[in-house]
């Protein structure tokens, strides 16, 4: 399959660069995959989708303000950089995406607010960065209070203090991702009231999720691997379900990994999982996701659930009725 046979017009305007205020007020375009048909919902609307035995499982991952910005000794230019992930048990190294790179070579020491430090260890093979910080008694702590939230870049504007609050579901709990879980930033208490039976696992957004695909070809893309936790809870909630209705992708990736192992098990590691049209789904039954960016591989996981001409074509009817795309905008159900 060619990346480019996932790609989809979209005027910039439709991009949203702002939440709306109520987060349940959004659209969703509901996509039948037996039927084709398509027609337009609010996301108010979304228990009233769910049936007897159904369980919604969502992530619980919780995203930190992993943008830092700080200098090299040699100059005052700012560089950018993007916390992704820690690199094996050492709370200090950490993998990050870093900008401008060209100036930021092994050695180098970068320096933060608040006497953090940063020296470049190594370089990875699309230009990841391993960085070993120092200069602060707790790391995480420091981050907390300089760290600014990882907007994604097709969001053209600082970040804000509320970005804190709306780039954030109202169930985050453990935390380690660096991109929301965005199909989950729709739920509000009222909404979570009337699903009876939820379940929460928890994959922390990193490269794997939001990395870009440089081949032509999809299957010759490597995902990175990403952490993951499935409680004995949530466990026993999925398997003793009818229909799993998995909200956001990485939950579905979540589930599908660990089935692939056997029997739905409580446990907790590491996943590459890619799908892509061909694979076979073993516990999603249902997807509530929100619309992705085009060539990506959360557009090529949809597709593979629901068939790409019917994913393409729902996306072109979200185009045609103006909904909000992205991170901050409508979303999509497909049963």
């Amino acid at each position: 399959m060619l990346v480019s046979d996932f790609d989809y017009p979209l005027p910039e305007k439709l991009i949203a660069q702002h939440p709306l205020e109520d987060r349940a007020a959004v659209r969703m375009l509901v996509v039948d995959r037996s039927s084709g048909q398509i027609e337009d919902h609010t996301f108010r609307e979304f228990p009233d989708f769910l049936r007897e035995g159904d369980c919604v499982v969502v992530n619980n991952s919780r995203v930190f303000p992993a943008r830092l910005y700080g200098r090299r000794a040699s100059g005052p230019a700012r560089i950018e950089v993007l916390l992704v992930s820690q690199a094996g048990d050492d709370p200090a190294v950490w993998e990050a995406l870093v900008r401008p790179g060209r100036k930021v070579g092994t050695g180098t020491v970068l320096f933060f607010d608040e006497g953090l430090q940063a020296e470049v260890m190594a370089r990875g093979e699309y230009g990841e960065r391993t960085l070993c910080f120092s200069g602060a008694p707790d790391l995480a702590a420091t981050i907390e209070r300089i760290g600014h939230v990882p907007l994604p870049p097709y969001i053209r504007r600082p970040d804000e203090p509320q970005d804190r609050n709306h780039y954030q579901t109202i169930y985050a709990r453990e935390r380690g991702s660096v991109a929301a879980p965005t199909a989950g930033l729709h739920f509000t208490a009222e909404i979570l009231a009337r699903i009876p039976r939820l379940a929460e696992v928890t994959l922390h957004v990193g490269l794997g999720t939001f990395q870009p695909v440089h081949v032509e070809i999809v299957e010759e893309h490597k995902m990175h691997r990403e952490r993951y936790v499935i409680t004995a809870a949530a466990a026993d909630a999925i398997r003793s379900a009818t229909r799993v209705v998995a909200v956001g992708t990485t939950s579905v990736r979540t589930l599908e990994h660990a089935a692939r192992q056997g029997p739905l098990e409580a446990g907790r590691g590491e996943t590459d999982i890619f799908i892509y049209p061909g694979f076979r789904f073993r516990i999603t039954a249902a997807l509530l996701t929100n619309f992705h960016l085009p060539r990506s591989t959360l557009l090529m996981l949809v597709c593979a659930f629901s068939g790409r001409e019917l994913v393409l074509r729902a996306y072109q009817h979200a185009v045609e009725q103006r909904y909000r795309f992205y991170s901050y905008g409508d979303c999509m159900l497909i049963t």
